[in-house]
């Protein structure tokens, strides 16, 4: 898409702005009140508003590469992951947490590759934050398994590590246990559209649709 395309884009979804305005202009008014945090993954084919067919002001969303949660440590100088999760927790006082993954995901492909380039210095950094799934993965798997199901259990231990680091976060962890906010992991399949939430009690992840109406912490 080139910038005429965007404001073409934009002059369409005036269109949309104001067929809802009343709604979208009580969110100025009225101020946001999502009631869920969605953690994804900057890649592009992630739109968490498409996926899930979500309205303005239904999430409030944060983006990363990897969709990785790093544990809560405030001695450090930037936090742009963590200050978004204490905001929606203790600001917004979001009622769900939701962490998605995806698969064939550049992040975790990359916890396989030697990143030697300098002026990747960040990235490489980062992508720290999934080696632990990429370890269990290959205890798994062993270190000589087929690469594609090397990086499919990679994506899913990945959300399930991601889950844990979320609990190391005080506001977070005493919402949690006063049962006020719950968590949840989530696998957007960018091949098929179908997304599978993480089931705790038996260590699968499981069609999101036969979640149906539940809402444990799943």
């Amino acid at each position: 898409m080139n910038l005429e395309e965007y404001a073409q884009g934009n002059e369409l979804f005036k269109s949309y702005f104001k067929k809802n305005k009343e709604s979208l202009l009580k969110l100025v008014s009225s101020g946001q009140s999502p009631k869920a945090l969605f953690i994804g993954c900057s890649d592009s084919r992630v739109i968490p508003d498409l996926m899930i067919q979500s309205a303005p002001g239904d999430l409030f969303v944060i983006r990363n590469v990897g969709n990785f949660v790093p544990p809560y440590k405030p001695d450090e100088d930037y936090h742009a992951t963590a200050s978004g999760i204490e905001y929606a927790v203790g600001v917004l006082h979001v009622e769900k947490i939701i962490i998605c993954g995806h698969t064939h995901c550049g992040a975790i492909s990359s916890l396989y590759k030697d990143i030697s380039d300098p002026s990747l210095v960040h990235t490489k950094k980062w992508l720290e934050l999934g080696n632990s799934a990429k370890m269990n993965a290959i205890l798994s798997l062993g270190a000589n398994a087929d690469k594609k199901q090397l990086y499919r259990l990679t994506e899913k231990l990945s959300i399930m590590k991601q889950l844990e680091n979320l609990l190391t976060y005080p506001l977070v962890k005493k919402a949690f246990e006063d049962s006020k906010l719950s968590i949840h992991g989530w696998l957007y399949d960018i091949e098929t559209g179908e997304i599978k939430y993480y089931n705790a009690d038996s260590y699968e992840f499981l069609p999101l649709k036969d979640l149906a109406n539940t809402d444990d912490n799943s």
